[in-house]
């Protein structure tokens, strides 16, 4: 297993509760996306410490069949001065396992996380404390040249 260890993060942006079942997550995830360069969320962020987007999956009902709560936003060095609207959250340091999606997006995201979901062995270390995405510089690239990094939270 890819395990590794990400120190503490502080993440500003928008947010939706959602959940997998029948499709709703597909809806709600879209058009949070769609707010979130629309309104160009990005660049309303105070206090950034990166370009990188982070999607953040947290608040877990459950499990992933469950209700949880996504947060498009970016990595800030403090939770200061948060715009209205927005929501703060912080992200204690734990472990991961990492997952690439390469190629066009969002579908190379989409099958990573169908993926993760396929893996027994690894639903059943998940800790669903807070997994994310972190769309960085590669995410940019288009095409089959896209990269997107997925970090699921687990309990060793």
């Amino acid at each position: 297993m890819n395990y590794q260890t990400i120190e503490k993060l502080y993440i500003v942006g928008i947010s939706i509760r959602t959940t997998n079942q029948h499709g709703q997550a597909s809806q709600d995830l879209e058009a949070l996306w769609g707010r979130f360069w629309g309104e160009n969320i990005q660049n309303q962020v105070p206090n950034k410490v990166s370009e990188e987007i982070y999607a953040v999956y947290t608040d877990y009902e459950s499990d992933f069949t469950g209700f949880y709560t996504t947060i498009i936003g970016m990595s800030v060095s403090s939770l200061e001065n948060i715009p209205a609207g927005f929501v703060g959250l912080t992200i204690d340091t734990d472990v991961y396992q990492k997952f690439v999606s390469k190629g066009k997006m969002p579908e190379a995201v989409v099958n990573t996380w169908l993926e993760i979901w396929q893996k027994e062995a690894l639903n059943q270390v998940r800790a669903y404390r807070a997994d994310f995405t972190v769309h960085g510089e590669k995410y940019h690239n288009g095409g089959d040249d896209a990269e997107v990094e997925t970090f699921i939270s687990v309990k060793l």
